[in-house]
C-alpha cells in the first residue's frame, strides 16, 4: 500500500505581531518572489532548507472535505479573523497553475469568516475579483507597494511583480468595490512623489519598516544584511525608524488620508 498522506493543517493560531487575528493561513510553503528582506528567510522553513529561498515552492495538497471539517471545527469555537498570506504570497506564480488560493476562498464562502485580510503583491488577485466581492465588507485586499521607484524594486525584490501591475490591481479592486489598502511594508527608498501618489490612489494605507514590522524588533532583517544593502546604495540614513516616521507624517498631511502605522494598520 502507498504511504498514507500526512494531513495538512490549514488554520494556525495567530499570535505576536498578528495577535489581533484568530488564525493565519498560507496556501504554499516557500515563495518564488524571494524578496531579499523577507523575514521568513530567518524562520526554520527558510533556514533549514538546502535550496536558496525563492528557488522553491511547496504546494499544500487541498482536500476540500478535510478543510471543511477543520473550518467548521474552528468556526464553532468563535468568529474567525484570518490573515491570509502571512508567510507566503497567495498569488505567486504557482497559484496560476494550482488555484489553491481560489479554492480556499470558495470553501470559506460556504461559511464566511468575520474578517479576512488577503496579503499579496501580485495582480493575479484580480482573477478572483468576483469571489472577493462575495465576501462584502468582511475582506480587505492588501497590496504591497513598498516604493514607487522601479529601480529600487528591482534591487531589493528582483523576482517580484513590477510596480505598475500592483498599482493597477489596487485601482481595479477599488473600482470593483472591494475594500483595499496599500501596504507600504517595508518602506523602501522612493521618489519624492510617492506619498502624494498613495494619498490620491489608495483609500487606506499602512506604513511599516524593517525595525517594527519583522516580528523581531528588526533583528531578523539585520541578519539578512539589509543595512549593508542601504550602505551600498549610499542610503544608510534611510535605514532607520525615523525614515518611516517621516513618511507616515507626510501621508497624514494630506487631507482625508486614511493612514495607519505598522501592526495596528494590519489588524482587523
Amino acid at each position: 500500500m502507498p504511504p498514507k498522506r500526512k494531513a495538512v493543517r490549514w488554520l494556525n493560531p495567530a499570535g505576536g505581531y498578528l495577535e489581533g487575528y484568530t488564525h493565519t493561513l498560507n496556501p504554499y510553503t516557500g515563495c518564488s518572489f524571494g524578496c531579499s528582506y523577507c523575514y521568513v528567510r530567518r524562520m526554520p522553513v527558510g533556514l533549514f532548507r538546502s535550496e536558496p529561498w525563492g528557488s522553491w515552492v511547496d504546494v499544500k495538497p487541498l482536500d476540500s472535505a478535510a478543510f471543511r471539517k477543520e473550518w467548521a471545527r474552528e468556526s464553532d469555537k468563535g468568529l474567525l479573523s484570518l490573515f491570509f498570506g502571512s508567510a507566503t504570497d497567495p498569488y505567486q506564480p504557482a497559484e496560476a497553475e494550482h488555484e489553491t488560493t481560489r479554492r480556499l476562498l470558495e470553501l470559506m464562502l460556504e461559511r464566511p469568516p468575520a474578517f479576512l485580510l488577503l496579503q499579496t503583491r501580485s495582480a493575479l488577485i484580480l482573477r478572483d475579483t468576483e469571489l472577493l466581492r462575495a465576501f462584502g465588507g468582511k475582506v480587505r485586499a492588501s497590496i504591497t507597494l513598498e516604493t514607487d521607484d522601479e529601480a529600487m524594486r528591482r534591487h531589493f525584490t528582483p523576482s517580484a511583480p513590477p510596480l505598475a501591475a500592483r498599482w493597477r490591481a489596487l485601482r481595479e479592486l477599488r473600482e470593483a468595490g472591494i475594500p483595499v489598502q496599500a501596504a507600504v511594508s517595508p518602506l523602501l527608498p522612493h521618489t519624492p512623489g510617492f506619498a502624494a501618489k498613495l494619498a490620491s490612489e489608495a483609500p487606506r494605507i499602512v506604513v511599516d519598516d524593517f525595525h517594527r514590522g519583522d516580528g523581531s524588533g528588526g533583528r531578523r532583517t539585520a541578519q539578512l544584511g539589509i543595512r549593508e544593502e542601504y550602505r551600498a546604495l549610499d542610503m544608510e540614513a534611510d535605514y532607520a525608524p525615523a525614515a518611516a516616521d517621516r513618511f507616515y507624517e507626510q501621508l497624514r498631511s494630506y487631507s482625508g488620508t486614511n493612514v495607519h502605522f505598522s501592526r495596528s494598520g494590519f489588524l482587523p
